[in-house]
């Protein structure tokens, strides 16, 4: 909750005003990602209202801007299709299947938001740092592609006027923050083109080239319990689609935090983000909204027309319900090419331009990481793009690690001494035996792990193995600098094995 104490006159001025930017340029997104998954534009209209307030409140960041996205409304194309033949198999009205795919939508929205309060609750919110700065750069530099690419549609049909709106619109938003940031460049924007385009009465690139927003006026959200909430064959048909949906919603909303966190050098909490998204999406499903998570263009707007504190997202979600029950001529009157403009100047602004002056000098790896997850995100979805990467990055760590090997050296008693380089793991254990001649060493042998480290159950089995190679020979081994964890899984080490006490305290990762 945001405590206006703490708020100067200027922050709540710069959050009032970027939170209206951002109200404005919530609405074209939520009607056509409603469009993508087959309902009512009022739905991802609610959506955005709905889930925008709630993560303003209890967030786990404040500024960021969250409502119907693409990300989610792809996965619900498959649950639209696949719903829209059962409902028809049953006998149901062509006129009814619409209201009966909302309703699976709905309760795929509340499986979704209680699987997303419960990943926040069991604090895996922080697995997000699993995700390699290289796939994140790809992410955003795959987003921002796919929000200019967009874009395009609102051009078709249009005039030599369209372009030269666009021009200007993205021409302002350049210069006007270098002259002054007292008020938000969008809004000026908005505000400019649009008079220009009353004035001259040009009316072919008004905003109701997507939707004519007045039949809306004066429709607020009201609560109501989806239809199918208690229905076991409903809960089955949805369930897969529910769990991508909020692995999806979380992925892309602690994504867009880490954006954030970076362009704003604070830490937001991840696991308080997770459970805001939940509770939102749960509240969505109850007033007829659908699943969403958090928007990483709008939330770059706020953040770069000024809106930092909770108060601004807080201001856009208001205000996208007023615009939407109040004051649909307003909108209708907002032309389309300003918005385009705002956009692609998102888009400009969340590419990562200095991923490619680095790309010929980071690690060739990473650099594939970052185009495969750029190409994914374009060519697929989020969820799949991020998961490539981690794999891939995960897959590249494994193979460049996977070499352990040893130094030897003898005591003044004869004693051979083996001393390890490198981390003992699942993708080295297989050749950790290969560093030592068991048949030719001498009686008494150690192998020291003061420059190595024991990461997983496979190098404790490894070591065990070796262990019993060398008892088998008769001969003594001593195991110097273990960890005492590594120790107590050894269960199978024979009386020849011995350890000493000035060992390492660190904790080895096994199952049992």
């Amino acid at each position: 909750m945001f405590d206006l104490k703490k708020y100067t006159s200027a922050n709540i001025k710069n959050d009032i005003l970027s939170g209206l930017v951002v109200a404005v340029a919530l609405v074209p997104e939520a009607i056509a990602f409603s469009f993508i998954a087959g309902v009512s534009p009022i739905v991802g209209l609610y959506t955005a209202f709905i889930l925008g307030l709630i993560t303003s409140l209890i967030g786990g960041k404040p500024g960021m801007i969250s409502g119907a996205t693409g990300a989610v409304a792809i996965v619900l194309v498959g649950l639209s299709m696949e719903a829209s033949s059962i409902l028809a198999a049953q006998g149901v009205a062509d006129e009814n299947i619409a209201m009966g795919i909302l309703n699976y939508i709905l309760l795929t929205t509340v499986i979704a938001g209680l699987i997303q309060i419960s990943i926040g609750a069991l604090k895996l919110g922080k697995f997000i740092r699993l995700v390699p700065t290289p796939a994140i750069h790809g992410f955003v530099n795959g987003l921002a592609i796919v929000i200019g690419t967009a874009q395009f549609k609102f051009f078709e049909g249009q005039g030599y006027i369209m372009y030269i709106l666009v021009a200007l619109t993205m021409l302002m938003m350049y210069i006007l923050p270098k002259v002054t940031k007292v008020i938000p460049a969008g809004l000026v924007a908005i505000v400019i083109i649009t008079l220009v385009i009353y004035l001259t009465n040009t009316d072919t690139l008004l905003l109701s080239g997507l939707d004519d927003m007045s039949k809306y006026a004066g429709q607020m959200p009201s609560f109501g319990i989806p239809e199918y909430l208690f229905s076991l064959d409903a809960i089955m048909l949805v369930l897969p689609y529910a769990v991508i949906v909020a692995l999806v919603g979380i992925i892309e909303s602690l994504l867009t935090l880490s954006v954030l966190d970076e362009l704003s050098n604070t830490r937001g909490s991840a696991n308080k983000e997770c459970i805001a998204q939940g509770t939102g999406n749960i509240t969505c499903a109850f007033f007829g909204g659908m699943a969403g998570c958090a928007m990483i263009g709008q939330s770059i707007i706020n953040y770069t027309s000024g809106g930092i504190g909770r108060l601004s997202s807080f201001i856009a979600a208001l205000g996208l319900i007023i615009l939407v029950v109040s004051m649909s001529g307003v909108l209708n009157a907002i032309p389309v090419a300003v918005l385009v403009g705002i956009m692609f100047m998102v888009s400009i602004g969340t590419f990562e331009w200095s991923s490619f002056s680095r790309l010929n000098k980071m690690p060739r790896t990473d650099a594939f990481v970052m185009l495969a997850v750029t190409i994914i995100t374009v060519v697929e979805d989020l969820a799949i793009a991020v998961i490539a990467g981690v794999i891939i990055s995960a897959i590249a760590f494994a193979w460049k690690h996977a070499r352990i090997w040893a130094k030897t050296h003898a005591e003044d008693d004869g004693t051979l001494v083996y001393t390890l380089e490198g981390p003992l793991f699942f993708a080295s254990a297989s050749t950790f035996a290969d560093n030592f001649d068991i048949p030719n060493d001498p009686p008494k042998v150690v192998i020291d792990f003061k420059n190595a480290r024991v990461m997983d159950s496979s190098g404790v089995e490894a070591i065990d193995a070796i262990t019993k190679k060398y008892e088998d020979a008769g001969k003594n081994l001593l195991l110097r600098h273990l960890s005492d964890d590594c120790k107590a899984i050894l269960k199978k080490a024979g009386p020849h094995c011995s350890y000493e006490v000035d060992d390492p305290t660190y904790k080895v990762a096994y199952n049992y």
